[in-house]
């Protein structure tokens, strides 16, 4: 069986995308990563979320830009913590991406790798 990790049902959370197995949106993901949540706190916090699971949903707001501008930086990257690279060591490669992965050698922890 094939997860779909993202819903959007018009029934449910009042249309809102949200994560698999969760009343949780691909928005409050979002304010969480904004306000310095990482990986480690997000599925200690939410143990029903997946780690592929988060990395779908950061995905789908990075390709749905018009309605995730606030999570945004100006070059495309989502604000906030992503996945380090050894915690991104088990995606699959399409995620594994800038403003999913962040690059451990910048100066800044929110700076994503453009690798």
């Amino acid at each position: 069986m094939t997860i779909k990790w993202v819903h959007v049902d018009p029934l449910v959370m009042n249309g809102e995308p949200f994560c698999y197995g969760s009343r949780l949106t691909v928005r409050q993901l979002l304010e969480m990563r904004r306000t310095g949540y990482d990986l480690t706190r997000i599925l200690t916090d939410h143990p029903e979320l997946r780690q592929l699971g988060v990395a779908f949903a950061y995905c789908y707001a990075a390709d749905h830009p018009e309605r995730y501008a606030e999570f945004l930086e100006p070059d495309g990257s989502l604000v906030g913590p992503g996945y380090s690279p050894v915690e991104a060591g088990d995606l699959p490669p399409e995620l594994r991406r800038p403003g999913v992965v962040i690059d451990v050698g910048a100066a800044d922890p929110g700076v994503v790798a453009r690798s």
